[in-house]
């Protein structure tokens, strides 16, 4: 990387939720080898000390773990506290953690999973959001990336519950944009078909794959590292007037 690349994170904390494995674990990488120091969270320490240890393996002394449940707001609130007290500030924040607990129609959603889809999809967003905020954003400045989805922009079958959340993550997005862009700048990628253990149950599934190759004009789902790349960008100096954007990250189409 040149000196004085505008890409370059050193001496900016990113703190990455849901990145003990999957997208997450692509973007808390991505930020690292650009040199940030990354906080990596979920809900597994064991699992966040084990990425950890993969990130540190080729970027030394870049990544610690903090578990933290995305859906509980006294877990946030240690998690910001951790991080705050071991590096005294936090530059990025990027909202990856996600469930969906619940595949079917919306109609036949019982309210424990639609509660629980909402308690980590939008909610924990909204939370954690405020929390780095108050923390320190507010007075420093800083980026935010929410990690929605393409179903938030288009229904699809199945994914309903899901979906509406991540519509909720685009609005929160294009709205707190609005609200904090003189200080902080935020955005949001909207993955498509992404080969991970979270959505598993899509790819590895022949009539879904069929379909959704089928449509696609690139022949082929994404992985990992392609969503990390454009997080990447998003917090860095070479996105500085982007703001408020959702970029759509799905190959040019092709979804179930």
């Amino acid at each position: 990387m040149p000196e004085g690349s505008r890409f370059d994170l050193t001496g900016r904390v990113a703190l990455v939720t849901g990145a003990s494995r999957g997208i997450g674990s692509a973007i808390a990488k991505a930020l690292a080898e650009q040199g940030a120091q990354v906080v990596l969270s979920s809900r597994k320490q064991a699992d966040l000390d084990e990425e950890a240890a993969r990130i540190n393996a080729l970027y030394p002394e870049r990544a610690t773990a903090f578990a933290a449940h995305a859906g509980r707001p006294e877990d946030l609130e240690r998690l910001v506290k951790a991080v705050m007290e071991r590096h005294a500030h936090i530059d990025i924040l990027v909202n990856n953690a996600a469930t969906n607990p619940y595949f079917g129609p919306v109609i036949g959603a019982e309210l424990a999973a639609w509660d629980k889809t909402f308690e980590v999809n939008l909610r924990g967003v909204f939370i954690l959001t405020k929390l780095v905020y108050e923390a320190w954003m507010e007075a420093h400045g800083g980026a935010v990336v929410n990690v929605a989805s393409v179903g938030g922009l288009r229904p699809g079958l199945g994914l309903g519950v899901y979906n509406v959340t991540k519509a909720g993550v685009i609005m929160l997005t294009r709205q707190l944009a609005r609200e904090l862009g003189g200080k902080v700048r935020v955005n949001a990628v909207a993955p498509g078909l992404i080969k991970t253990r979270f959505a598993e149950a899509l790819w590895s599934n022949e009539a879904i794959l069929e379909r959704v190759l089928a449509a696609n004009p690139m022949g082929r789902i994404g992985v990992p590292d392609e969503v990390a790349g454009v997080v990447a960008f998003l917090v860095s100096d070479a996105a500085s007037y982007v703001n408020g954007e959702v970029i759509v990250i799905d190959g040019g189409g092709g979804e179930p």
